[in-house]
């Protein structure tokens, strides 16, 4: 099993340790299937801490936990098939709901993802944490247009593709138009890929570069100064 960091991503306690009344947690995952498919992965839990329902309860209580299997075709982006399993929910209907999400299949996880989504599967016609679930899951989809390219070239022995020189792939960066506001098509990011200008090494990956002692071949700096 691969291994990732573990630590809270949470910010600081506030101080004089309030009592926490709720937490709830997501964990999404993407699987290269083969060259042509992704496997997404993701699950929602929510707790109550100890004590709080039950006063002598040493553990916690789950009281919700979803779980969503999405096969997509790459690089089209079509769900493929769906599973869908309810580990722990308050109510013995809940799980009447899960072959419902089959209709997921066909549908494309890119960019009107969302909006079918609460079209499909919002208020009662879903299961509210599922829903939430599947939006959380949708943007993975598209963050592993770089990661199946790199996938690929550490099985077949090439280099890092992020190191490639020409790294500006209309593909690549078009996928993200509008998607955030970096990438607003009337931007200043969008601008210099239309002109032609090669997209520098993202900030997440200078300081580590720089460690590694490893240049880019653009001469791109690889820390901040």
């Amino acid at each position: 099993m691969t291994a990732f960091l573990t630590d809270s991503i949470l910010p600081p306690e506030p101080e004089g340790a309030l009592p926490i009344l709720h937490d709830r947690e997501y964990r999404v995952r993407a699987y290269r299937l083969s060259a042509d498919r992704l496997l997404i992965q993701g699950a929602v839990r929510d707790q109550k801490p100890p004590g709080l329902y039950i006063q002598r309860d040493p553990e916690p209580i789950t009281v919700h936990h979803m779980q969503v299997s999405i096969e997509v075709s790459f690089p089209g982006l079509e769900i493929l098939a769906v599973t869908t399993h309810f580990e722990s929910h308050p109510r013995e209907e809940c799980p009447t709901i899960t072959a419902h999400y089959d209709n997921l299949i066909g549908l494309s996880i890119a960019r009107g993802f969302t909006h079918r989504v609460r079209e499909l599967f919002g208020g009662p016609r879903g299961c509210t944490h599922t829903t939430a679930l599947l939006q959380a899951m949708a943007p993975i989809a598209m963050q592993c247009f770089w990661s199946m390219r790199a996938a690929e070239a550490k099985l077949g022995g090439h280099p890092d593709p992020i190191l490639d020189a020409r790294r500006n792939d209309d593909q690549m960066w078009r996928k993200s138009v509008n998607t955030c506001h970096v990438w607003d098509e009337h931007g200043a990011a969008v601008a210099s890929r239309e002109a032609g200008i090669p997209e520098s090494a993202p900030v997440f990956l200078r300081a580590r570069l720089a460690k590694l002692g490893i240049t880019m071949p653009d001469g791109t700096k690889t820390d901040d100064h």
